[in-house]
Order: structure tokens, then sequence, then C-alpha cells
């Protein structure tokens, strides 16, 4: 009776007796919510304390075997995974004519208005393809609407620009020429430009078989070598590759973290980091986004979703750059973001101090430094 009841004594009379019946009456649902506390805690445990778990262990097995993502049912998630190669295979002889022609035009700054602004302005490869301003400079120094996001692995896109209005590179490659406020240029005169300088006529017969320069064929070349540009793998993907120790524990608990708590994979999935999609998160301000291209009400304030390759080297951050400190954008998706029209997918993580901390060595351990690049030497 002592080892049950450690605060009564064994019954000498019947007070005492009756004292311990009532008490055996209530103890059932003592124990019960005793239990459930327990339970209830080990399954918080499991969930959000990683310290207790052997994460290396867990993100050594396959992929189809890591722990299943907190994402929302209708999300049509991919698993996290090993940096892709272009699917542009620049070892072709017939391709690598026509991309060695959009690399040299890429970095022409002849091609603009003022014969001074280059595609290259706003995407420099020593800065992992971006220009590191909040909004890029245009002609006559004009600055522009929206940030110049990296175009690192800028081939996995289906739709080109913040607000998805290009439906392809070759597309894309005609606005920023066109623009007023960009490069200030003229698609059509363009093609006349060109052949009045010494070299492209041969450039363009070696990529296309003659000699004819149009807006079709510059645009073509410029999106060709536009495919080529990728990012470097990071330690995140040699530790997909075996090295197990590419990771620190940090990291590891940040990749937990990202894939879980976090719910960073409702929209950044898949070996790019990104659904490939446009989402109003709560940063568009007054940029109605993709509501511009489709008019849909739906779509106010839609951007497109960045791939976070390399996050860590391609700030400032979000459509107009505003975000320069990524602790402070991961602590406004902590707390939620607060606008009536915010996707339903942010929601606010209570993450710990130590939890964010994880999450932002994880996104450094997802960037590298960009691959060396060599600059073309201009024809002319």
């Amino acid at each position: 009776m002592k080892a049950l009841f450690p605060a009564a004594a064994v019954p000498e009379n019947a007070k005492d007796l009756f004292r311990i019946v009532i008490y055996m009456v209530k103890a059932p649902a003592i124990l019960f919510l005793l239990l459930s506390i327990v339970l209830l805690l080990s399954f918080a445990t499991s969930h959000h304390d990683n310290s207790r778990v052997d994460l290396r262990k867990v993100y050594s097995r396959p992929y189809d075997q890591w722990p299943a993502p907190f994402v929302d049912k209708e999300i049509d998630w991919k698993e996290l995974g090993i940096l892709p190669a272009t699917p542009l295979l620049v070892s072709s002889d017939s391709l690598r004519p026509v991309v060695e022609l959009g690399k040299i035009l890429f970095f022409e700054p002849r091609i603009s208005g003022s014969g001074k602004i280059s595609c290259a302005s706003c995407h420099q490869p020593e800065l992992s393809w971006t220009d590191k301003r909040e909004r890029s400079l245009g002609h006559g120094d004009q600055v522009n609407k929206r940030n110049s996001p990296s175009l690192q692995n800028v081939w996995f896109y289906k739709k080109l620009f913040w607000d998805g209005r290009s439906a392809d590179l070759e597309d894309q490659a005609f606005a920023p020429i066109n623009s007023e406020s960009e490069m200030h240029g003229d698609m059509r005169s363009l093609p006349f430009k060109l052949k009045s300088i010494p070299g492209y006529p041969s450039l363009f017969a070696a990529a296309f078989g003659d000699s004819l320069i149009n807006a079709d064929r510059v645009a073509t070349a410029l999106a060709m070598f536009e495919r080529t540009i990728s990012s470097r793998k990071s330690r995140f993907d040699e530790f997909l590759q075996g090295d197990k120790n590419a990771l620190n524990k940090t990291e590891l608990r940040g990749l937990h973290l990202f894939r879980t708590k976090a719910r960073c994979m409702n929209c950044h999935h898949g070996p790019l980091f990104s659904d490939n999609s446009f989402h109003n998160n709560g940063f568009a301000g007054k940029d109605k986004g993709l509501y511009q291209v489709t008019h849909r009400d739906e779509d106010l304030g839609k951007l497109k979703t960045p791939s976070l390759r390399d996050v860590m080297r391609t700030g400032p951050w979000m459509h107009d750059g505003a975000e320069k400190e990524m602790p402070q954008i991961i602590e406004k998706y902590n707390k939620g973001v607060a606008n009536p029209r915010t996707d339903k997918l942010i929601k606010p993580l209570r993450l710990n101090t130590r939890e964010k901390a994880d999450l932002l060595a994880f996104l450094e351990a997802i960037s590298s430094a960009p691959l060396e690049f060599k600059r073309p030497r201009l024809p002319g």
C-alpha cells in the first residue's frame, strides 16, 4: 500500500480506509492526465527538438527514407536534391557557336541606346549574376522598378520576370533591350547596328549558317547562352553525394527545420529550391505582380518564387530589393506577414532563437561562390 500511496499510511481504521478508496477512484483519472502530458511532450520533442535525434544518420539515408516534410495537403512537392546540370549540351558542335555568339551579345553595351549598358550591367558573373543593388540602374541612371534576380539556373523557370510576363528566354530578351528605362534600345534597328560592326556578320554566319542578322537570331543566341549559366555545387550537394561531414550539426538542424517546422518546403522544394510558381508572400506592397499579366483578382501581389540556390550571395532580396538582412527576413516569416492578400501558405512559424540561427546556417550551406567565368572579347 505504501508503494502505491506514498502520501497515505496503511489503514488502521475505517476513516483511513475510506480516504484510500476515494484516492483510488480518483487515481486513474490523475494517471491518465499525467500519461497524456508525457505523450504530448514526447511528440513535441520528437518534432521540434532535434537535439535528441541523430539527424546525420536520418539524412544520410536515401531521399525516400527522409522524414516527411511539413507541407499543406494540396502542395505537389518534390524532394530536395543535387544541383541538376543545365539541359543544354554546350559540347555539341552545332550549339557551341550559337552560345559563343550569345555570350558576346550578353556583354555587348552597343545593343543599348546609349552604347553603355549591356545585359551584364545588371547580371555580373562575379556577383552571382546579380548587381547587388536594390534595383538596377538603367538608361540615364534611371532606377528600375524591380530588383535584378540572379540568372544562375535560369533555364529552370517556366515564366520569366517577377510577374511572369515572358514565357521563355527568347521572349524575355526583347523586354530589357526595348525598355525606355532599362537599355533604351530598339530590337528593330539593332540588326542594322550589329551589321555595321566588323566581326558580327561572321559570328552570325558561324552560329546560324549564314550572315543574316535579325532580332529573332539575337534573342535566340542570348537565350542559348543564358541556359548555360549554372550555380557551383554547394556543401549541401557534397553532403548528398556522400560526404556526410560536409554539413555540421547546426546546418543539419537547419535542413531538418527547412523541411519541417519552418514550412519552407511549401514554396521552396526540389533540387533548385523553388516550386516554379507565384505567391503573395506579404512583401509585395503596391506591386501588382502576376495580376498585371492575368488580370485575375486572385493573382494580385503574386510574384515568382525565386530559387534559394546561392541565396546568401544574391541579396538584397525580394522583388524590390528592400530586404538587406536575411535574419530580418526569417524573423518576418517567423512572426507571419500581416497582409489580407498573403498566401495561406504563409503562417507564423514560432521558431526560437536557436532554430532561426540553424535555418540561417542551412541557407549558407546551400550557397556557394559563382563558377569562374572569363568575359568574352568584343568584336570590332
